[in-house]
């Protein structure tokens, strides 16, 4: 951060970036005041984002990479089905100076699996990032784009119906996992306690240090480790559940958890005798296994989505943004807020 460098040999990540200028768009709204600060930030705002070169990251046809390494290139992988990558598209889409092609969208959803999960019918994505890190910058509630309509739902819906099957899947726990029941769920991508395998009651487990976990009819990768951002992440969705379980775990795991900046990255309930050679966090005899670290990227979510499911201030001001607008109208997004915003078709 002191130099703006690379950091070791890390990717130009198209993700990221877009996150970045999802930040960014909402500071060029936020800041509306007249002074020469806020007059600034709106401007060095827009000149981010008109120079991000998303064109240039559409490798295959119609398919943006994941990122490029000066050394290498592209990357393998492009983004396809539905995940985290919606903010991506649509910001993309939005450009004034170096859109990608109207294709780009039904490329992307093209491999979106629609499924069924402990009863609840939605397109799958396994860790709850997915159905999280678009929606804390857009209001999907009562838009839809082709894909989401022919299911009757919108995206919002989706992610609600995702989180409502995390907690499902922990409370029948057919793993059998200390800890989790209706009051203790949520898997994402997270620190983890160890990469090796442990005989947990007469059972060889797998465990990582970093992993994207999570659970649905795509996929199940979970060794244990319960993630606060994945509950907190989704207070918006499915308040009912996820505000009451936010309590429990504070209260339930304490200080142990819950440190200066609110909720430690994750925790593991399962790993409670000492002895096991660890990558992160520590183990409280007898408790569990927790983590010593916050992540950004996951404390934001439980931030933000918080703020907007009190007051809905991220959304409101994102509303505003024309490249927001003219990005979801040429993902084929109608309905709803988008209607009534200035100029809607």
């Amino acid at each position: 951060m002191d130099t703006g460098h690379r950091f070791a040999q890390v990717e130009l990540s198209t993700i990221d970036t877009a996150l970045l200028m999802a930040g960014v768009l909402f500071a060029q709204q936020y800041f509306d005041g007249t002074d020469d600060a806020e007059i600034e930030i709106r401007s060095i705002a827009d000149s981010l984002y008109r120079r991000v070169e998303w064109a240039w990251m559409v490798d295959d046809p119609n398919r943006i990479s994941m990122g490029w390494h000066p050394e290498t290139g592209y990357i393998e992988s492009d983004w396809h089905g539905y995940d985290e990558a919606m903010i991506l598209l649509i910001l993309a889409l939005g450009s004034p100076t170096h859109p990608v092609d109207d294709a780009v969208w039904p490329t992307y959803m093209s491999s979106a699996q629609w499924g069924d999960y402990y009863g609840f019918e939605h397109i799958g994505f396994a860790p709850m990032f997915g159905h999280q890190y678009s929606h804390i910058f857009v209001d999907f509630r009562g838009i839809q784009d082709p894909t989401i309509r022919a299911h009757g739902i919108d995206w919002f819906e989706n992610s609600r119906r995702a989180a409502l099957a995390q907690r499902a899947y922990a409370i029948d726990n057919p793993m059998g996992w200390r800890g989790y029941g209706a009051d203790a769920w949520g898997l994402s991508a997270a620190d983890g306690p160890a990469d090796t395998v442990l005989v947990i009651n007469g059972e060889e487990r797998r465990f990582w240090t970093y992993a994207a976990r999570g659970t649905s009819f795509t996929e199940t990768r979970d060794d244990g480790t319960l993630v606060p951002t994945a509950v907190g992440g989704s207070i918006p969705f499915a308040p009912e559940v996820a505000i009451p379980t936010l309590r429990a775990m504070r209260e339930q795991w304490g200080e142990h958890l819950w440190g200066e900046y609110g909720f430690l990255d994750s925790f593991n309930p399962t790993l409670t005798e000492p002895g096991i050679r660890l990558g992160h966090g520590h183990i409280v005899p007898g408790v569990g296994w927790f983590d010593t670290d916050y992540l950004g990227i996951d404390q934001g979510p439980i931030l933000l989505m918080a703020e907007n499911y009190r007051s809905g201030l991220i959304w409101e001001y994102f509303k505003r943004s024309p490249y927001v607008i003219e990005g979801l109208r040429r993902a084929g997004f109608t309905g709803g807020w988008l209607e009534e915003v200035s100029g809607a078709s």
